[in-house]
């Protein structure tokens, strides 16, 4: 038994050795913050390789754009384990090859040109520095899967640094492999925190810049709210903890495995309208960590950083994410009845005056969107924030109705979830959606399907009526004289119990 335990030891020791070996370290530097630079140091390990290829993501998950970061990539220099300098050629925007032969390990400086505050892009100046991976940290080509180790010296007189990553230091993280790395931003500077709050004994934190004046303690009481009941949807907390990075005033988010950074200023918050969009936002980021990150179409992950992802579903990704922020919200008690039918009137009424319906199906709107945008060309294409949504309503409406409301459209996520996510570790097809929404409903849905690959006009009084919802369209002038659909929704006065038990299950 004791040789046997020594042998398990070495072979412990053997392996946390040669993950040392393996792992890639970058020291990040931020003392050309006022020339809003980044500086980097990366040290590889190359293994004798005589070309090593390092490349920088064009886009990253959850922004569906090419962004060709590479064009930030200056002053780069490489020398071998001794110090001497290699040759190397850029190739495209977006390599770097490099001439390593005899090479046991690579030391790679660069600095990183930032020019716009943006959460899809890197940027630093006197005040704070926002570190997007897939926009700074190069990796060996074929090689993801190594680990890495993360430095950051706290410089400029900054105090804090907030991200997904997991801490090995003070100032130093780690990440598994660069899938993890590139899904985890960075925010450093004299940054403020608010009131963290526990679920289920994962903690919850909330750092940012810039934030503004307002109840922090409350925002944080409606967050905890939002996460509680997010959770319980779904019936699982796959993080051991997570962070909402909000990276100061201006718009925009995206979502990661265990975190969020969110373009925010805390003044909206002080009125009722502000703080209703505030939450909505917040609560669309944050599950999307269930929501696209791990119910994922099968085209999104593993990722190829090189060219872009499509994927015909991001109806299902971002659509229905956006129908859920409502029902959360609904269910955390933080939008009435009457706000959620606001918002979906006025999510349909959008869609009805967008000319774009006539012309671009709901999953030609997910694959072209590295062309169109995120949210389309509006009287050209549709976007799947808003169509995605609606049919999303459709088919929670049509689940309940056809099992007699035993089962819903929150059964179908929680069976992507377990089945596709945890199970098999993998994405989604789109079939398998199909699939799992008719097991739910026991029926065919091809009728609501056609709505995502056909320019079919949607029958919304069929499935609404359903849940003892009417919806009125007239037409109206705007302030400028121009003709428009107004779209009404309402409840029915008298309605089946079926009708009831529906609209009362999906909304309190």
């Amino acid at each position: 038994m004791k040789n046997i335990l020594a042998v398990l030891f070495m072979l412990i020791i053997a392996g946390q050795l040669q993950a040392q070996k393996d792992t890639v370290r970058f020291t990040v530097d931020t003392k050309l913050a006022a020339a809003h630079t980044i500086g980097i140091t990366m040290s590889v390990p190359v293994n004798n390789k005589a070309i090593v290829d390092l490349k920088l993501p064009v886009w990253s998950p959850g922004y569906y754009q090419v962004m060709n970061y590479g064009k930030s990539i200056q002053d780069f220099s490489v020398k071998d384990q001794g110090g001497k300098v290699l040759t190397w050629q850029q190739i495209g925007n977006d390599t770097w090859r490099i001439a390593a032969k005899g090479t046991k390990s690579l030391t790679v400086v660069y600095t990183v040109k930032t020019e716009r505050a943006f959460v899809a892009t890197s940027y630093i100046d006197k005040e704070r520095a926002f570190i997007k991976p897939t926009a700074s940290f190069l990796h060996v080509d074929g090689a993801l899967q190594l680990p890495a180790v993360i430095d950051i010296p706290l410089q400029n007189g900054w105090t804090r640094i907030a991200t997904g990553l997991d801490s090995t230091g003070k100032t130093t993280y780690r990440a598994r492999d660069f899938d993890i790395l590139y899904d985890c931003p960075i925010l450093i500077g004299d940054l403020q925190e608010l009131p963290a709050f526990k679920v289920k004994g994962k903690p919850h934190r909330f750092i940012g810049y810039k934030m503004g004046s307002f109840d922090g303690a409350a925002l944080m009481k409606d967050i905890e709210k939002i996460v509680i009941t997010a959770s319980n949807l779904i019936g699982d907390i796959p993080y051991e903890h997570y962070t909402f990075i909000a990276t100061g005033p201006g718009a925009g988010g995206i979502e990661q495995l265990n975190s969020t950074a969110i373009g925010f200023s805390g003044e909206g918050l002080n009125n009722p309208a502000g703080r209703n969009r505030m939450l909505s936002f917040i609560t669309h980021e944050y599950f999307h960590h269930y929501n696209i990150k791990r119910i994922r179409p099968i085209e999104l992950g593993p990722f190829d950083y090189s060219k872009a992802n499509r994927t015909n579903s991001l109806w299902v990704g971002e659509g229905l994410t956006v129908y859920y922020e409502d029902l959360i919200l609904n269910r955390a008690g933080l939008m009435n009845k009457r706000e959620v039918l606001d918002a979906w009137q006025g999510t349909i009424q959008g869609f009805e005056n967008n000319a774009g319906r006539l012309k671009q199906t709901l999953a030609q709107s997910s694959a072209n969107t590295w062309e169109d945008g995120p949210f389309g060309k509006k009287g050209e294409t549709i976007s799947f924030y808003e169509k995605g949504p609606i049919v999303g309503l459709l088919l929670d409406i049509e689940i309940r109705s056809a099992s007699a409301n035993k089962k819903s459209l929150d059964d179908v996520m929680r069976y992507l979830y377990n089945t596709y996510y945890k199970n098999a570790g993998r994405g989604f097809t789109e079939a398998e959606v199909k699939a799992a929404c008719e097991q739910m409903a026991g029926q065919k849905l091809d009728e609501l399907f056609d709505y995502i690959y056909t320019l079919n006009k949607i029958d919304y009084q069929k499935y609404l009526s359903k849940a003892g919802l009417s919806i009125n369209f007239s037409e109206e002038k705007n302030q400028k004289g121009e003709l428009f659909t107004k779209v009404v929704l309402s409840e029915n006065v008298n309605m089946t119990a079926l009708q009831k038990n529906i609209l009362g299950s999906m909304l309190q």
